[in-house]
């Protein structure tokens, strides 16, 4: 004997349906927030801990009797003597300020222009072709970078300039400043093209209107108009200058010095953090200390034209409506 049917009734169905998806959002809706605290949670205690590593370290470090911490912020040498060993900052912050500051004369003017190229000359099917193409270069790994400076930048400068009577070494800074200068050049454009493209184009068409030319909107209409997002960029690629490791090794050397000519060897804060961990410092030396020490300095630095980078941001920042 078959069991009776139920018919449904189609006006309980679809409450029924609708019930438990009410269900289902709200507990999505539970579970996503705390799901995205922990995920932003995570980034701060990953910055704190980074902290607590280095200040902890570095701490060590000043507290050895063979260190001084006025030798190693204003001290001139770096010597691994067992007696008494100098540790002096000043020469790898002049390596980190010659890489940071040479690659941004390379990086800062040719990032900028194509910037403006891609956002207001190039066709937009010419511009979804050269913005992913240009952006590719930021892909390629760095020691590929200082290779490159190896064998192809630095032998160019020698036979550019050893006939004028200008030695050239193999490593120097010029060269490392050329090729970190090209590898921050996507982030230069990119970041500017995408804050050039969000002026409003009512700005544009009002300047056409008054007669203006495409040179003058985009050098006086629309620059200015984005030139906090601009300056930022600026700022957030001198910060990747100054914190590149491997194309600089490769391409400056190791020679901590304080000079002004540029196709000499320098050596970095990064480049000297890759030297003592790849030598044969052992833990807990005075030597192996300092690696915490400079990579405190190091952090810092970033750390001051991140927080730059976003008072700019805030403080000259165009907001339409």
């Amino acid at each position: 004997m078959s069991a009776p049917t139920v018919d449904a009734d189609p006006a309980v169905l679809p409450e029924t349906l609708w019930a438990g998806r009410s269900r289902m959002l709200m507990i999505q809706e539970t579970l996503i927030g705390p799901f995205l605290f922990f995920c932003a949670l995570v980034t701060v205690v990953t910055t704190a801990g980074i902290v607590l590593v280095l200040g902890t370290e570095a701490f060590r470090f000043f507290q050895m009797p063979e260190v001084s911490a006025v030798d190693f912020f204003f001290g001139t040498k770096i010597e691994d003597d067992p007696v008494s060993p100098r540790f002096g900052l000043l020469p790898l912050l002049w390596g980190t300020f010659v890489i940071a500051f040479g690659s941004s004369i390379v990086a800062l003017p040719i990032g900028l222009l194509s910037a403006i190229y891609l956002s207001e000359y190039a066709p937009r099917r010419l511009r979804s072709v050269l913005k992913p193409a240009l952006e590719l270069l930021a892909g390629v790994p760095t020691i590929v970078y200082g290779y490159l400076a190896l064998l192809l930048v630095t032998p160019v400068l020698k036979r550019l300039l050893e006939p004028l009577g200008l030695r050239v070494e193999t490593f120097n800074s010029l060269s490392a400043c050329l090729v970190v200068g090209v590898m921050v050049i996507p982030m230069v454009s990119s970041l500017s093209e995408d804050v050039l493209s969000a002026v409003p184009r009512g700005l544009r068409e009002a300047a056409y209107g008054l007669g203006a030319t495409k040179f003058e909107v985009s050098t006086r209409i629309v620059l200015p108009a984005a030139l906090s997002g601009v300056t930022a960029s600026f700022i957030l690629a001198i910060s990747r200058a100054v914190g590149e490791t491997m194309a600089v090794v490769l391409a400056a050397g190791i020679r901590p010095q304080i000079t002004l000519n540029p196709l000499t060897s320098i050596e970095t804060m990064t480049a000297y953090i890759v030297a003592v961990t790849n030598g044969d410092a052992s833990e807990g030396s005075a030597k192996y200390q300092s690696l915490f020490a400079v990579g405190l300095s190091l952090f810092a630095i970033t750390l001051v034209l991140n927080i730059l980078s976003g008072l700019v941001l805030r403080r000259y920042r165009e907001v339409y409506n």
